[in-house]
């Protein structure tokens, strides 16, 4: 729904205003400024760019100084949406500040927090994340729907630690990994790395270096983990949430998902053990078609290229895979580890290797000019739609 905000946003930016009296304007944008630190939750990439743009142009005029250089990804983005403004007033700028805070605000209040789910023992609750127990079925939901389950640092920690705690569950034969709203999962939430934008290269490679260790961490709970593990694609799908489903052990998908890993777009390299995985599964024309060529594929290829087990309608996806998954779990639960603990052992040494690999490239890949002038184009395009 912010989305939508976002485009009523950006013909505001772009339309016509007609004058205001200066003190209306002024009143208007002040208290904006104030609703906005009420929000719950933090807009999305592109429209703050866009509350920047327009509040630079409203307190300062047209942009001034020079462009920023590219490896100051962040900070040249910021330019060039203050810069789309050039032309429009003050006056302007201000009435359009206080209607874009203004739809952000009437959204948040209409929007119902979002639950976290019962606590179960060893785990803390985590924004954007419900784990719970369903008979002998422990279930991990993503639920961030309006950021399209784009994973937080914390998320990434909470799956990590919910599989380990799974393992450990008695309780449960099985583990599925489920998502609310009409996203399976975006991938990585940009604003994972926002504490290094437009740092010091030796900030920078602190940043890379500790995302590097969470990636590690949460990719090596999959490859441990002892239990079946099933997947629940509701919808589309994007980077690690793609890759890492050659670990998977039955993946369900709704017909209107796709499956997406845009990393050499993004600057960046394939994670998620999915370098050895997806060769072995598919083999390496189709493994380069995904993961260097980066071709979006619906849910039908990927079922025909071995990543996905079962296609159903989308108005049938909750039941059906709802009875699935019950199906599985009734099985004896011992047997499902033996089995699992057999397939597993033959590529477990190697997947934890590949893994190993993977992290170091890619933490080298976060560090790039071509990966911070791919996000800055990323953010921006966003910021134009």
């Amino acid at each position: 729904m912010l989305r939508n905000i976002s485009l009523t946003a950006r013909s505001v930016l772009y339309s016509p205003q007609t004058s205001v009296r200066c003190f209306s304007s002024q009143s208007e944008f002040e208290d904006a400024q104030k609703k906005l630190k009420t929000l719950k939750e933090e807009p999305d990439n592109d429209i703050k760019l866009n509350l920047y743009a327009l509040f630079k142009q409203a307190t300062t005029g047209d942009v001034q100084g020079k462009r920023p250089g590219m490896i100051d990804f962040v900070g040249r983005a910021k330019f060039d949406a203050w810069n789309s403004l050039k032309g429009q007033t003050q006056d302007e700028a201000k009435t359009n500040y206080a209607k874009l805070v203004g739809g952000l605000v009437t959204e948040d209040a209409a929007t119902a927090p979002e639950p976290t789910g019962p606590s179960i023992d060893g785990l803390d609750k985590v924004d954007g994340l419900e784990v719970s127990r369903e008979g002998k079925i422990f279930k991990i939901t993503l639920n961030r729907p309006k950021k399209f389950n784009a994973l937080t640092l914390d998320m990434y920690k909470g799956i990590q630690k919910a599989l380990e705690v799974s393992n450990n569950d008695k309780s449960t034969s099985i583990t599925v990994i489920a998502a609310n709203g009409t996203y399976f999962c975006s991938g990585n939430d940009l604003t994972n790395f926002k504490a290094a934008a437009g740092g010091t290269k030796e900030q920078v490679a602190e940043m890379a270096n500790s995302a590097k260790v969470v990636l590690h961490d949460y990719v090596d709970a999959y490859i441990k983990h002892e239990k079946p593990l099933i997947a629940l694609i509701n919808g589309p799908a994007v980077g690690i949430a793609v890759t890492v489903l050659g670990m998977f052990d039955y993946v369900i998908a709704t017909d209107k998902s796709s499956f997406h890993t845009p990393f050499a777009p993004l600057g960046q390299s394939p994670e998620g053990a999915s370098s050895y995985t997806f060769p072995l599964i598919m083999g390496s024309l189709r493994a380069s078609e995904l993961l260097l060529v980066c071709k979006k594929i619906s849910a039908q290829t990927a079922k025909d290229y071995g990543l996905v087990n079962e296609v159903v309608p989308d108005n049938e996806f909750q039941s059906q895979s709802q009875k699935a998954i019950e199906a599985f779990s009734q099985l004896p639960p011992e047997s499902l580890r033996i089995n699992k603990k057999l397939l597993r052992s033959f590529h477990k040494d190697k997947l934890l290797e590949v893994n190993d690999t993977e992290c170091d490239l890619i933490a080298e890949r976060w560090q790039s000019k071509e990966c911070h002038q791919a996000i800055a184009a990323f953010i921006m395009k966003g910021a134009k739609k």
